[in-house]
């Protein structure tokens, strides 16, 4: 089942895949109280292949720089989360995924502009965190298996994720995900405070004299670095999947989607800022691009911190695969297959997983991915999209003055990440065309 099928139905929409879309939302209303909307959001956002990061993106920019785009980061993709819930039954029908929200706020342009970025966001995110994850299990196996001879891969570990995720896969909708997912958010917080523990700890034993924090590299390298470092903060933040999860949630839906979205973003300012100026501030400039990688003691801490990462993974990957299954199910409803259903979800998530595995495997090159899906997916859905359909369909202020700052604020919004946006894609390409010349394919990182 796709994940519209936690809503109600949607009316007055076009034919074909809208239809099922339709019919999917009438099979199941919203059960989901504001607590799972709350666990929903914070796996999908908060996972800890977007946060680990965060240290290495504020050294390619610096403390000033860094510090603003991560706090302007947060509160605009707080409000534009916000805003999208807020347009729910804003013409009286129910829309329970973002493509039919596009769709009736902008027309059939809408739909499909939105099916490609939710499309490049959930694959290059899945394909970014299944390599975070390999790495993470590889780093727990050589905890307890130091010796060369024989060691197991980065492929085999991301091998073994793809195969638990396919189990996963079977599960048929976003709802039925709510207890792996609460799960999932209490290890988002274990891992953070883990992580941000040792990162301390770390940052008190080495010399503090050593530690620099200048920008490293030629004036063409700091540049295309901070353009990288823009995508990962976007990356950061991504949730191209809000109204298919407020379809999941129970009346009153706007109220309980309000509620559990900003208890997400209370873990998520906890966990992104701690743990971005901690890595930051003791390491400096030579933080690696995913934290965990430059942390050494206490030993323990540090398994913990992966077995933590690996939970976590799990319950987002799950998330976001689902736009893409949904696609799958919409054409077998279309050709009325639905007797085998099973074997064709069994099918088409095996092929789903294949692919994704394959990519993880062959170019492992986690930080790249990273920023190409921050630039390309999610910046155009969770900061310029949610700004211009509001200003749109939006119940603006009545008073003049209010309403045209309102205006400002959302242009200026749209305008200024669409920039941010394409600077980042530049610096992204550039990463992966230099690690291709440095790596081989299927390189055991």
């Amino acid at each position: 089942m796709s994940p519209a099928r936690g809503g109600a139905p949607e009316g007055q929409q076009g034919g074909g895949a809208d239809d099922v879309d339709k019919v999917a939302g009438a099979e199941r209303r919203g059960r989901g109280t504001w607590r799972h909307a709350a666990f929903h959001v914070a796996t999908t956002i908060a996972t800890p292949a977007a946060y680990a990061p965060l240290p290495f993106a504020l050294a390619s920019l610096g403390w000033p720089l860094g510090v603003c785009s991560l706090v302007i980061g947060t509160l605009v993709t707080w409000c534009s989360s916000l805003a999208v819930a807020s347009l729910w039954q804003w013409n009286g029908d129910k829309h329970t995924s973002y493509r039919l929200l596009a769709k009736s706020i902008f027309g059939p342009w809408g739909y499909w502009y939105v099916s490609f970025f939710q499309q490049v966001a959930s694959v290059g995110n899945n394909i970014a965190i299944q390599i975070a994850a390999g790495s993470s299990l590889k780093a727990v196996y050589k905890h307890y298996y130091t010796a060369d001879d024989g060691a197991m891969t980065l492929q085999q570990f991301i091998l073994l994720f793809g195969a638990f995720e396919l189990l996963l896969s079977q599960l048929p909708d976003i709802h039925s995900l709510r207890w792996v997912n609460a799960v999932c958010t209490a290890s988002t917080i274990g891992f953070a405070g883990t992580a941000i523990g040792v990162t301390i700890y770390d940052g008190h034993r080495i010399d503090r004299k050593g530690v620099d924090y200048s920008l490293q590299g030629s004036t063409a390298s700091k540049i295309f670095r901070a353009f990288n470092a823009l995508g990962t903060i976007a990356f950061s933040f991504g949730d191209a999947m809000l109204p298919e999860i407020q379809s999941t949630v129970r009346e009153p839906v706007r109220m309980n989607m309000y509620r559990g979205v900003s208890t997400a973003y209370t873990v998520i300012i906890m966990s992104y800022w701690t743990l971005a100026f901690s890595g930051y501030w003791a390491f400096g400039s030579e933080v690696q691009p995913y934290i965990l990688s430059s942390l050494t003691v206490p030993r323990w801490t540090i398994v913990m911190a992966n077995l933590f990462a690996v939970i976590q993974i799990t319950g987002c990957f799950q998330i976001y695969c689902r736009p893409t299954y949904a696609q799958f199910e919409e054409r077998i409803q279309a050709k009325n297959m639905g007797c085998n259903a099973r074997l064709w979800r069994l099918i088409y998530t095996s092929a789903y997983m294949v692919v994704i595995t394959l990519i993880s495997a062959a170019m492992p090159f986690f930080g790249d991915f990273v920023s190409v899906c921050g630039a390309v997916g999610f910046t155009p859905l969770d900061f310029v999209l949610p700004a211009i359909a509001f200003l749109k369909a939006g119940k603006l202020p009545e008073n003049p003055v209010l309403r045209g700052a309102v205006k400002a604020i959302c242009c200026s919004v749209a305008v200024l990440f669409s920039i941010v946006g394409a600077l980042a894609c530049i610096g992204a390409i550039r990463a992966i065309a230099i690690d291709i010349k440095t790596y081989k394919f299927f390189h055991d990182m």
